[in-house]
């Protein structure tokens, strides 16, 4: 399976590792029943979780409480490691927006044990993201994010609101991993998450820029 995102220039950029954050936006922290933390909470999600615009989500059957998260996505360019807030976004390739597809009542199980979250974030479909913008078409890397299902819409917010900016993440995760060229930075989602069906399509947006289209299996 193709596992390259397109960029708006013509570009391909294989995907890497997918580094997720959780509880980044206050509202979606309290509608889960936390608070912000005091430092990035981080998962990951493998290559293999990818699916690009058109794609298909596939219900695992182990779940019956499947959940939708929109995110704005962050594709990096080049080797970062130990970079500072001030150069970070030196190392963006692009921007997508992206659906951190959840298996709620498995990372609820997960939670409840202090076990990790991998098998709840990471399967197959978990991670469809758009065609991504080329960083230097953006004026600012503040962005409008919408998701809706079936025509509704469930979420919409600002990125603006992030707890944490994208500088911030960036210097964060570069301190103790060593990011490379297609790896991508899930920011985390705002509140409005909830539970998808088989049957249903899926559009977020990253207003202004880019738009990705999925269906639920």
């Amino acid at each position: 399976m193709n596992k390259n995102i397109a960029f708006d220039d013509g570009r391909e950029m294989t995907v890497g590792t997918m580094y997720c954050i959780g509880q980044n936006y206050a509202k979606h922290a309290k509608e889960m029943g936390a608070s912000v933390p005091d430092s990035p909470i981080i998962f990951l999600k493998p290559p293999s979780a990818y699916i690009p615009d058109g794609g298909q989500v596939t219900l695992p059957v182990i779940s019956q409480n499947v959940h939708h998260e929109v995110e704005l996505v962050v594709i990096i360019g080049k080797e970062c490691r130990n970079v500072s807030r001030a150069d970070a976004l030196d190392y963006v390739a692009g921007y997508a927006v992206g659906i951190d597809i959840t298996m709620r009542d498995i990372q609820k199980a997960a939670k409840d044990k202090g076990h990790p979250w991998a098998v709840a974030k990471g399967f197959a479909s978990s991670a469809p993201i758009s065609k991504a913008i080329s960083a230097e078409k953006v004026q600012s890397n503040i962005f409008d994010l919408e998701l809706s299902i079936n025509g509704e819409l469930k979420q919409k917010v600002s990125t603006s609101n992030m707890e944490r900016p994208v500088e911030e993440l960036i210097e964060y995760l570069s301190s103790i991993f060593i990011l490379e060229k297609g790896d991508v930075i899930f920011t985390g989602t705002p509140e409005g998450v909830g539970q998808i069906h088989a049957g249903d399509k899926i559009t977020a947006s990253l207003k202004g820029y880019a738009e990705l289209n999925v269906t639920v299996i």
